[in-house]
């Protein structure tokens, strides 16, 4: 007696898995109303920061200041405040599920588990190049402060802006599965971010010179920075450092995820 057996399917190309958790993330995530008012925080933060900052900071400069100043830089000036949305995003991407015990669903759904990790990364390159065009257009004509994206460096730290902000919900992203607590991840992420930088100031200015520049924030910023300091690390050198930190978070993350019960 033979038994009758059906042929295996082949399992799907990578690519369009991924587009498939990328779907069904996008969808969970629209479900819960804090990530759309998240997502609006974090492109209203960017342009309308740089719609003022094209109005207003003109007449306050002198001309020897507008040779000088990064305008490029300045016009991302709202991402000091959306990178708090974006990272706060990442964060409650996996911290939601657990709280609400349908992270067991998605690991069902999608055993690759480290493709839900990838597919809930928010980019923010939208947000950042409209933030510059905004400000740009804002800019009386003919003003100093004006730049192309055809420009050298413009369009890496614009675009970059962007990239540093993706990052930034990763390393929200592998906090959050980590700690699998809001409060936690959040507190764990803002301290990572903030207090170090902070904290170092207080030391002596050769000391400074040497550790500031690996510290997550200052190597992050780098990479929308048109005129780096003399003491920091060149663009993408410093962007890499910053991507070293979120990789690290990550990677416990994928380890903890694949170990211990959801």
């Amino acid at each position: 007696m033979t038994t009758a057996t059906t042929p295996s399917q082949p399992p799907a190309g990578l690519v369009p898995l991924f587009a498939g958790v990328l779907r069904s993330e996008a969808r969970k995530l629209g479900t819960v109303r804090s990530t759309s008012w998240i997502l609006l925080a974090a492109v209203a933060f960017n342009v309308v920061t740089a719609a003022l900052l094209g109005v207003l900071l003109p007449g306050h400069l002198s001309a020897h200041q507008k040779a000088t100043i990064d305008s490029v830089r300045v016009s991302l000036g709202g991402l000091h405040l959306s990178q708090i949305a974006v990272g706060l995003l990442g964060v409650l991407a996996v911290t939601s599920e657990y709280s609400s015990g349908m992270i067991r669903a998605t690991l069902a759904a999608v055993p690759q588990r480290h493709l839900v990790l990838t597919a809930a990364a928010a980019t923010g390159i939208a947000a950042c190049l409209a933030a510059y065009l905004v400000f740009q257009a804002f800019l009386p004509a003919g003003d100093a402060l004006r730049t192309t994206l055809a420009d050298p460096g413009v369009f890496r730290a614009v675009t970059g802006a962007g990239l540093y902000l993706t990052v930034l919900a990763l390393l929200g992203f592998g906090l959050g599965t980590i700690f699998r607590s809001s409060a936690g991840a959040v507190a764990v992420l803002f301290g990572v971010l903030f207090v170090p930088t902070l904290l170092t100031a207080l030391l002596p200015s050769s000391w400074q010179d040497t550790i500031g520049p690996y510290l997550p924030m200052n190597a992050g910023d780098t990479i929308y920075t048109i005129r780096p300091q003399a003491h920091m690390l060149r663009p993408w050198a410093g962007f890499g450092v910053f991507c070293l930190y979120s990789a690290a978070a990550l990677a416990t993350g994928f380890v903890l995820i694949r170990r211990r019960d959801a």
